[in-house]
């Protein structure tokens, strides 16, 4: 005879929150299972999104992050609270049930002490707890000069040095229509022009510039925006540590790191931490890509992943470096870089 959660005792608990030791009711009627392994699985943008529940039996369970599930209360199946209910036909009266059911428990009790014992269950650390982020002060903020008039007017400032550069020119003649900072494109476009005047154009002054006017825009949530501004940051912080701007350098990089603490729930806090310390470890730096393009001699999809790799090596420097890559390896590599896209 089986019974389903309604007929047992139970609790919900965020599926966030489930660790091995809990028991959990999986799908159908069936009691109660301790969990042996809890895996996460990420989306396509890192974030945790799925949870892979093993039970001690070898059953899997598959739940949604923000799911609520039904939990036991830490017995296991067959015993206390998950017992199945007695019928009057199992027993005449509710004395006789209360010593047929601790008669059941002392010999299931005494059976799994004979019992040999299990292969035993390799519970996977919890993920690291993720660092504490403190944001720039008001005095480190104010390292940050305000513009030299309006938006538009800054850009149109950073290319009146560069006439006759026409990919500086293309993105200044858009841009000076009009700057709207909650468009995406309008946001990449200001990117990219900080990335040519600075790269390509060795105008870093101007390229700081441009990139203040993204440098100083909140982490909203949306990711695709939170490039672009990424991107300038970074830039930024390359800029002032080669000006041997120190202070201001390490103002871009705790905004840098804003995202960091947006995540209220600790559970999920900890799972981006392990997934942003894997993407610093671990980088993308376009090997496969540049040596395919040398292979094939095509010489501006080299300078084009070249200058795709140069980013994220900066991106890495703003971010202290990895537990893979130091910070004077970065310094290292960013100067090979420059040469490479400069030539």
């Amino acid at each position: 005879m089986t019974h389903s959660p309604a007929t047992q005792q139970y609790k919900e608990k965020q599926a966030g929150d489930l660790q091995p030791g809990d028991f959990v009711f999986p799908p159908g009627d069936g009691p109660a299972e301790e969990i042996a392994t809890v895996e996460v699985e990420n989306d396509d943008y890192g974030v945790a999104a799925l949870l892979l529940v093993t039970t001690v039996d070898g059953g899997t369970v598959r739940i949604a992050v923000g799911s609520s599930v039904p939990v036991g209360d830490g017995v296991p199946a067959g015993s206390g609270a998950d017992a199945p209910a007695v019928t009057s036909e199992e027993s005449t009266t509710e004395d006789s049930a209360t010593d047929s059911g601790t008669t059941e428990s002392s010999t299931s009790a005494e059976a799994d002490a004979g019992a040999p014992a299990g292969p035993a269950v390799v519970v996977p650390p919890r993920p690291e707890t993720p660092p504490a982020y403190t944001g720039p002060t008001a005095e480190e903020l104010a390292l940050i000069p305000e513009p030299d008039g309006t938006p538009e007017a800054v850009v149109s400032a950073a290319a009146a040095n560069h006439k006759g550069k026409n990919g500086v020119q293309v993105l200044a003649d858009r841009l000076a229509k009009g700057i709207n900072t909650k468009s995406g494109s309008c946001l990449r476009d200001l990117s990219n022009l900080a990335f040519d005047l600075c790269i390509v154009l060795r105008d870093p002054d101007h390229a700081l510039a441009v990139a203040d006017l993204l440098n100083v825009l909140p982490f909203d949530g949306n990711l695709d925006r939170w490039a672009s501004i990424e991107r300038a940051l970074a830039l930024s912080s390359f800029i002032c540590r080669e000006a041997g701007q120190a202070e201001r350098a390490a103002v871009y990089e705790k905004l840098l790191r804003a995202p960091e603490s947006q995540e209220e729930d600790p559970f999920k806090a900890r799972i981006n931490a392990r997934v942003r310390q894997r993407s610093l470890n671990e980088p993308n730096l376009y090997d496969k890509e540049i040596f395919r393009a040398i292979d094939n001699g095509n010489h501006e999809a080299e300078r084009d992943w070249r200058f795709l790799r140069l980013e994220a090596l900066m991106f890495l420097r703003a971010h202290g470096g990895s537990k893979t890559i130091g910070e004077d390896e970065l310094a290292r590599r960013i100067s090979n870089e420059l040469e490479s896209v400069r030539a």
